[in-house]
């Protein structure tokens, strides 16, 4: 038989492997009597692990949750895998980076040497832009009233008025920075909301019934990369560039690019909003001939007129080049 240490162990790690342990069983994998198991079962509880007596044919226990957070067993992959996680967790922008580093060192200094050696030797750099650190308070906050489906109230500091009244459905991260999918009451249609630009307030409103929507991953990357979600453009658009297609490609990564001279390229682009196709087509640093539609050849007239006004000195005059 086990010493009454490394059987409390063992016994631990059962529990946690599986949701319900009948009795019997325990006590067949520990090699022991039923009655060494209850035993290790209450000095486990005096512990402070919150095991619950279920009832049955056979009888048996599981694994609560308590008041507070006890000692965990992990197995090689599972302390591999919450180191990693940890690691990553820094660089979220979910504001709990410091906590984060924290705990990866508290599981760091009990780990054996081997799985230490195999987490010091993953090392990774984020590239994506930052971004500005989220209120965990405030991710908690939007993250409950998405699980209990209640209208949230909150402050949006890019924008002035009252406050927004949105059906929370869903919390997402997409370039290190976190959103909300809701569907906002007073314009009644899907928005996203920037999470560090969102101020709750409470209480909360009247529960709602969940709306039909699509993918809420696939709706946050259609706002940025500028489709629907079925993964059309709404405005798309064809113009020559008075450059060679290799060069047009460094200034655009989306889009058709089609060489019809040594320097001129058609290119055929989609975006969100006909100023937008716009001012991304003006990031070529070439000549280009409008080919269609007129949509797209107003936004450019609109854009020259806003860029022309921009131009002028206080004054009035135009700056000169």
């Amino acid at each position: 038989m086990p010493k009454t240490s490394a059987r409390l162990l063992s016994l631990l790690s059962l529990l946690q492997a599986r949701r319900d342990w009948p009795g019997a069983l325990l006590a067949e994998r520990l090699d022991v009597s039923p009655r060494t198991v209850r035993r290790d079962v209450d000095r486990l509880r005096e512990l402070g692990y919150p095991i619950v007596t279920t009832k049955g044919p056979e009888g048996g226990y599981r694994l609560g949750a308590g008041s507070r957070l006890p000692p965990l067993l992990f197995d090689d992959e599972q302390a591999v895998a919450v180191a990693v996680a940890l690691r990553a967790a820094a660089v979220t922008g979910a504001g709990i980076e410091e906590g984060a580093l924290r705990a990866l060192q508290t599981v760091r200094q009990v780990m054996p040497s081997r799985l230490r050696h195999r987490v010091d030797g993953f090392r990774f750099t984020a590239v994506e832009p930052s971004a500005p650190t989220v209120d965990p308070q405030v991710l908690l906050a939007l993250s409950a009233a998405v699980h209990v489906k209640e209208v949230l109230r909150f402050d949006y500091s890019s924008v002035d008025g009252p406050p927004r009244r949105v059906e929370p459905h869903h919390l997402v991260t997409w370039g290190r920075r976190w959103y909300l999918v809701a569907w906002d009451l007073d314009r009644g249609d899907w928005r996203t909301f920037r999470a560090d630009r969102i101020t709750p307030r409470t209480p909360t409103g009247p529960r709602f019934t969940p709306r039909e929507m699509p993918d809420a991953s696939a709706f946050v990357v259609s706002r940025f990369r500028g489709t629907d979600l079925s993964g059309e453009f709404p405005c798309r658009g064809e113009v020559i560039v008075h450059l060679a297609a290799g060069e047009v490609a460094s200034y655009l990564r989306d889009g058709v690019i089609e060489e019809v001279a040594p320097d001129r390229s058609r290119v055929t682009l989609g975006a969100w909003s006909w100023r937008g196709l716009a001012a991304t087509i003006g990031r070529v640093d070439a000549d280009i001939e409008v080919v269609g539609p007129a949509e797209l050849r107003q936004a450019f007239r609109e854009l020259a007129q806003r860029y022309a006004e921009a131009g002028r000195d206080p004054g009035g005059a135009h700056v000169s080049s």
